[in-house]
């Protein structure tokens, strides 16, 4: 079989090797890879760039990827059987509950070797059955950015109890328009909460109403976004925030977020290190409008399970930006780490 391995040296030194097809072991399934869903992380991956969390070691050399779809092709379980779709929990341990260091290390892409590759065996709890009104490609979608998307507006609410109908009770804030904030932005006008959007594409952002964004903002245009955001909530602020910036963002979404809000705390695309000069400590800024900030890891398979069902009440279909083949998995993740993508890139395999 093919897979595409790095040395975490690089986007260009990504190469694409022949390795041996795997068996499957008690207790394991083996899976053909249909698509796979690419994602921010893995660039950083590949880049060698992922090392924020102390607890996941480096190998010189790995498969990259973390998100798929495919197919049940031989299965050592009782839980699988051949022929079902099925797609990969992130960490493969983490089955509820909150996330533990002993999660991070059965991570697909980082520690563990990913899913850039045809075939790949899982142990049986680490697999969800897809749904069967998706494509392939969509369902690749689901395990991380609609996962996170999905922990961003319902973690912090009962397991098994996530917002629904909830007729614009609550505004939420998503910066951007990749993966996470598109799944983002289609989980929560299904819900019936209310949305702002920000982008410095004017053409995105059209994009973004006509998935049911309910306000947009280009924050090119208008660099003191938080007013608007303010201005718009009639000075009551957000009370969910996709803080996806990190460091040139979370000031201002600390001025616009609501008394006892929530801002989850998911990508750095503006950097990695707090700007100098801030004006006020971050445990002021939480104080100020009893803020809870929240880091977000994905979440746990039973709570992708529960995303699953409300995905398929509302028969969402998640946004692909574009679609490379296997042979083009460098290029895919060089378009992915350009920024010009609106939704998900995927890299298709095969067909189910």
């Amino acid at each position: 079989m093919k897979q595409w391995v790095t040395g975490q040296d690089g986007l260009d030194n990504l190469k694409l090797k022949e390795a041996e097809k795997p068996e499957p072991k008690d207790g394991e399934v083996l899976v053909k890879i249909n698509a796979v869903s690419l994602n921010y992380r893995d660039t950083e991956v590949v880049m060698g760039l992922y090392g924020h969390h102390v607890s996941i070691g480096q190998d010189e050399e790995i498969v990259p990827g973390s998100d798929i779809c495919g197919t049940v092709v031989s299965s050592k379980s009782a839980d699988w059987k051949e022929g079902q779709r099925v797609m990969a929990i992130f960490n493969q341990t983490h089955l509820t509950g909150q996330v533990k260091a002993k999660d991070l290390a059965s991570g697909l892409g980082l520690p563990l070797p990913g899913v850039l590759t045809e075939y790949r065996c899982f142990p049986a709890e680490g697999l969800v059955a897809a749904p069967d009104y998706m494509s392939d490609e969509e369902v690749s979608c689901l395990p991380i950015a609609a996962m996170t998307a999905w922990m961003a507006i319902n973690g912090m609410r009962p397991f098994g109890q996530p917002v629904d109908n909830a007729k614009g009770s609550e505004t939420v804030l998503i910066q951007g328009t990749g993966g996470v904030a598109i799944c983002g932005l289609q989980i929560a006008h299904a819900a019936g909460l209310k949305t702002i959007v920000t982008s410095s594409s004017d053409a995105k952002l059209e994009k973004a109403k006509k998935l049911g964004a309910d306000y947009t903002i280009n924050y090119r245009s208008t660099p003191d976004w938080q007013n608007e955001v303010m201005r718009i909530t009639n000075d009551n602020g957000a009370d969910i925030i996709f803080e996806n910036g990190g460091a040139d963002t979370l000031l201002k979404s600390f001025d616009c977020i609501a008394f006892g809000g929530l801002i989850n705390c998911i990508g750095y695309l503006s950097g990695k290190e707090a700007p100098v000069g801030d004006s006020l400590h971050t445990n002021v800024l939480a104080l100020r409008r009893n803020v809870t900030l929240k880091g977000i890891l994905n979440g746990p398979k039973d709570r992708l399970e529960e995303m699953v069902k409300f995905y398929e009440k509302h028969q969402i279909h998640p946004v692909i930006d574009r679609a490379f083949a296997f042979e083009e998995g460098k290029e895919a993740l060089k378009y992915l780490y350009s920024g010009g993508h609106f939704g998900k890139v995927i890299v298709k395999l095969a067909s189910s």
